[in-house]
């Protein structure tokens, strides 16, 4: 307990003080160094409340600090059979803590992150000003840039660990099933490996550090532009790509919000030659569903070179998957926290108004270090899309993908050579990957004729298709 501490008593007080006194005098006249006295622990700028040590360790948190990506140690992991005739997956002995009866809510990162940009102008407005409340919308706009620099500084702090540290990844199951998706979605909607057809011009928005770039090889890609929002990411995505082996297609990388700003600001229309053939966003455009104006500005970016024809591609969180969890949470004490030893999901609230800004903190092993993320309503999304000329015609949960394409000799052929299977049907994931796994959907819509009232760039800006 901390308070103001009692006074001594006199006789006490006089004596202690004359005892420091001669202390002094006997240090002064020694060669002895003279210490500072301790001062008392007062903070002034707190990034934590005080009682936050009082909060129990998550087991999140646990599962961070006890699982080591170092490669000297053994993994126990053992292969979670995803073909249905092996044994239950609930005897895999995972080798990560097993998941907890109740997922107490992590403490909120956010003031963390605040008091790292208290040098900078964007500053919180408070909740009262003169005894009046302050302006919900200029509440509402801090927040939403808050959230945006939390996203940038999230994955500009990401290390670019080179392929043979990857595969010491304590989820290299998981990023491997997630790599084998994206790979089935570029195949059936871009171009397969070893195809004829004529290669294809990809507009990668969210590119990150460049994962995608070999998938791209495969797939036969003429040229590539990516944009990502942190600077970080981009160059490391350059540094990826220059390093390359092999015949590469030519890239260009940008660094700019696709949410917030049009990407003629980066790839003005005349250095377009002719349109995109498709435009990829992977695992990136939930964040923009914090506000309609940003998916209105994304869209608007996705269709703005893109060819009649060509096809938006990409990976979200599955609106349907989270509502499901939420409906029963492990621990009932803590109704909008869900997760096991691999990730955890916090919603801020249940219930939403809007069909926008419905947000939601995720955490992910080695990957994702609880930054705040938005439903993606599917419905909404397809309406809004409409407008912009986009309609869709693939929708499918992550389970369906897998257990639909498969079969297919050619993806069947990827399972294995990107090691999410072997020849038995085993794969790296155990079962708390495979429910984070399963959170995700796959989507492709294609650019029709049809726009109501969007400017896109003409045919004669940007070439030939």
């Amino acid at each position: 307990m901390r308070g103001s501490r009692p006074p001594l008593p006199v006789p006490l007080h006089h004596t202690l003080r004359a005892a420091m006194s001669g202390s002094l005098q006997n240090l002064l006249g020694s060669n002895e160094t003279l210490q500072p006295a301790a001062r008392p622990y007062a903070p002034t700028r707190r990034v934590t409340p005080a009682s936050s040590v009082l909060v129990p360790i998550s087991a999140v948190e646990l599962a961070q600090c006890q699982t080591s990506v170092n490669p000297l140690r053994t993994s126990t992991t053992k292969p979670l059979h995803l073909g249905g005739s092996h044994p239950s997956t609930s005897a895999v002995a995972a080798s990560l803590p097993p998941p907890p009866a109740s997922l107490p809510a992590r403490p909120d990162l956010a003031l963390a992150a605040a008091a790292r940009h208290h040098q900078q102008p964007h500053k919180r407005p408070s909740s009262t000003l003169n005894g009046h409340q302050q302006d919900q919308h200029d509440q509402k706009r801090w927040k939403g840039s808050h959230d945006t620099r939390t996203v940038a500084d999230h994955y500009n702090a990401r290390p670019n660990t080179n392929r043979l540290a990857r595969r010491d990844s304590p989820i290299i199951g998981l990023k491997n099933f997630n790599n084998w998706i994206k790979s089935v979605l570029i195949a059936k909607y871009g171009r397969r490996e070893g195809d004829q057809t004529p290669k294809i011009r990809v507009l990668d928005l969210g590119c990150g550090k460049g994962g995608d770039l070999h998938k791209w090889t495969r797939a036969g890609t003429e040229e590539y532009v990516g944009i990502d929002i942190a600077a970080v990411s981009i160059a490391q995505a350059q540094e990826r790509y220059d390093t390359m082996r092999g015949q590469r297609f030519p890239a260009r990388f940008f660094t700019l919000d696709c949410f917030e700003n049009s990407i003629e600001d980066v790839l003005p229309a005349s250095t377009v030659p002719r349109p995109f053939d498709i435009v990829s966003m992977q695992f990136c455009m939930h964040y923009a569903f914090e506000t309609e104006d940003k998916v209105r500005t994304m869209l608007a970016n996705v269709v703005r070179y893109l060819k009649p024809g060509g096809v938006f591609v990409g990976t979200i969180p599955d609106a349907k998957n989270l509502f499901e969890h939420l409906s029963d949470p492990p621990d009932p004490a803590n109704p909008l926290v869900f997760g096991n030893a691999v990730y955890s999901v916090k919603f801020d609230e249940r219930e939403w108004p809007s069909a926008y800004g419905h947000r939601y903190t995720f955490f992910l092993q080695d990957a994702v270090e609880e930054v705040p993320e938005y439903v993606v309503y599917w419905d909404n999304f397809v309406t809004i899309a409409a407008e912009y000329g986009l309609s869709p015609v693939y929708c499918a949960d992550f389970s369906s993908i897998f257990a639909d394409e498969q079969e297919d000799p050619h993806f069947a052929q990827l399972l294995r050579r990107m090691k999410v299977m072997d020849d038995e049907g085993n794969a790296e994931m155990d079962e708390d990957q495979l429910d984070a796994a399963m959170l995700y959907l796959g989507f492709a819509f294609v650019k029709t004729d049809e726009q109501a009232g969007v400017q896109t760039a003409s045919v004669e800006e940007v070439g030939e298709p």
